[in-house]
């Protein structure tokens, strides 16, 4: 305990400053996420809250930020249509986060470790791409909202596009020299010659462009109007001012609908969809960890589902890992749990307490923070990286990038899961077995597993054999052989006389196997 204590103590330097970044990254997205699920505002910021102050500290993954994700808006806003209110709604998340405990206990978070690299890195690049359109307009000051930040469960990727190319055409020069300083801040800010600096090396570069947003806009009110940006483009929070006005905001689930099946219905999906998307995160944030850390999957689920509950319990969204914050958080230098605490802590003191001084902080900024981050999740190199892996990486890359740009975030990683399991079955198709010829002499070797899937291909090599042949099946490094794999090779003893082929087998046998009747 001490270890850790001592662990964490060591990185607060970092993880602080990395926690208020996240923080200003996740608020506005805390609201847009709920506007976008047609739920109260402030069910969003709950959700934020519970994800940074219950969910990091049950969570095993050192990283991660777990909050309200876009990719759930479009199943919030039907499944309140569907039950009628938003009150039993909250039942439903109640229950699917009970279910989601489940799964943690019953250990399906092994899930996650049969998703191939190939689509976990396409994902964080099509992710990256999105936050680089999304974020464009935000930066150039034109009038657009943070719903659909994350994912395109919104809008098509067409509509997003053209609101994007809109942008260009409706610049802002308050909004558009806010986010180029920022940018050419963050630019700097990592640079090796900076770097050396003790001082570079304390203050993150998010922090320092969110500090120029700030400053650039008080100056521009007084010194020059025209270059100001105007409120409808800066963060915007209701004023609560005290405890007792958000202990208001909280909700109850409504218990009275736990006789209707489609709470149950929506529980199952909001358990199954939010176990998915936190499951992908988690394995995309190992990916991104500069120290490589692991995270249990089990326990994750576990913790996912007890802060839905929770924010069940209290009137908020459901919750999953979230990788465009979690990928901020990374970006802003976080080492530990403790800057996604911080993250949590910030959002709940802040929109009690000091929403108005919130309230001056220019989109512009967030727009470049998460523009970089946009930039370092979907670099070009990581295309020609792909490409030279050769096409069985390279496809289920590239076509799990185009089907999330072109769908949603879950329809496209399950596009590209699909093509990438179909490479993953034809690699293992062809590297389990190999037959080389040396005159008349044919060797067979068996590799590892040879499942039923391999048997049109012994079928195949063995009707290639010719009459008058020497045959050598060798099975001594395999580690399964299928029944039907070695039924079809008892088959083959059979007919071999009749074609003056002879075969020894070493390594396996098949006398207790019957053959088949037919082909």
């Amino acid at each position: 305990m001490k270890s850790h204590l001592k662990y964490y103590a060591l990185n607060l330097g970092r993880d602080i400053p990395a926690g208020l970044v996240v923080f200003l990254v996740a608020l506005p997205l805390c609201l847009g996420i709920a506007l976008a699920s047609g739920a109260p505002l402030f069910s969003g910021v709950i959700a934020g809250i519970i994800g940074g102050l219950v969910v990091a500290w049950l969570s095993g993954s050192h990283l991660s930020v777990s909050g309200p994700a876009a990719g759930l808006t479009v199943i919030v806003f039907n499944a309140i249509e569907t039950l009628g209110n938003f009150s039993a709604f909250l039942l439903a998340l109640v229950i699917g986060g009970f279910l989601q405990m489940m799964l943690g206990f019953l250990r399906a978070g092994l899930i996650g470790a049969f998703f191939p690299s190939a689509v976990i890195k396409g994902m964080l690049a099509a992710i990256g791409m999105i936050l680089i359109i999304k974020q464009t307009p935000h930066a150039t000051g034109f009038d657009a909202s943070y719903v659909g930040d994350e994912s395109y469960m919104q809008e098509t990727a067409h509509s997003s596009l053209i609101e994007l190319f809109q942008a260009l055409h409706g610049i802002s020069p308050g909004a558009t020299i806010v986010s180029g300083v920022a940018l050419l801040i963050l630019i700097l800010w990592e640079t090796q010659l900076l770097r050396r600096l003790t001082l570079v090396r304390m203050i993150p570069g998010p922090l320092l462009a969110v500090v120029w947003g700030v400053a650039y806009n008080l100056w521009a009110q007084v010194h020059a109007p025209e270059l100001a940006i105007g409120t409808k483009h800066m963060v915007s929070l209701p004023e609560l001012g005290s405890t007792s006005n958000f202990l208001a905001q909280l909700r109850l689930p409504d218990f009275s609908y736990l006789t209707n099946p489609k709470v149950y219905s929506v529980a199952l999906t909001i358990a199954i969809i939010a176990s998915l998307e936190t499951l992908l995160s988690i394995e995309a944030v190992d990916k991104l960890d500069p120290h490589k850390r692991i995270a249990p999957t089990n326990r994750e689920l576990k913790a996912q589902g007890v802060g839905n509950m929770l924010s069940g319990f209290v009137g908020g969204l459901p919750i999953t890992a979230v990788i465009v914050r979690s990928a901020a958080n990374i970006n802003a230098g976080g080492q530990t749990r403790i800057s996604c605490v911080v993250h949590g802590l910030l959002l709940l003191v802040s929109v009690v307490f000091f929403a108005q001084y919130l309230n001056m902080i220019p989109l512009a900024c967030l727009a470049a923070i998460l523009l970089q981050t946009g930039y370092k999740l979907a670099k070009p190199s990581m295309l020609l990286e792909f490409y030279n892996k050769g096409w069985n990486q390279f496809l289920p890359f590239i076509i799990t990038v185009v089907a999330i740009l072109f769908t949603d975030l879950l329809e496209g990683i399950i596009f590209g899961m699909t093509i990438g399991i179909f490479f993953v079955l034809k690699a293992n198709f062809h590297e389990a077995m190999t037959l080389t010829a040396h005159g008349s002499h044919y060797l067979l070797r068996l590799h590892k597993d040879v499942s039923f899937l391999n048997k049109a291909l012994l079928r195949k090599h063995l009707s290639s054999i010719p009459e008058d042949s020497e045959v050598l099946i060798d099975g001594n490094k395999a580690i399964f052989i299928d029944h039907d794999i070695l039924e079809t090779i008892a088959d083959f003893l059979l007919s071999a006389p009749d074609n003056h082929i002879s075969v020894e087998i070493q390594g396996f046998s098949v006398e207790d196997i019957a053959p088949s009747t037919g082909h």
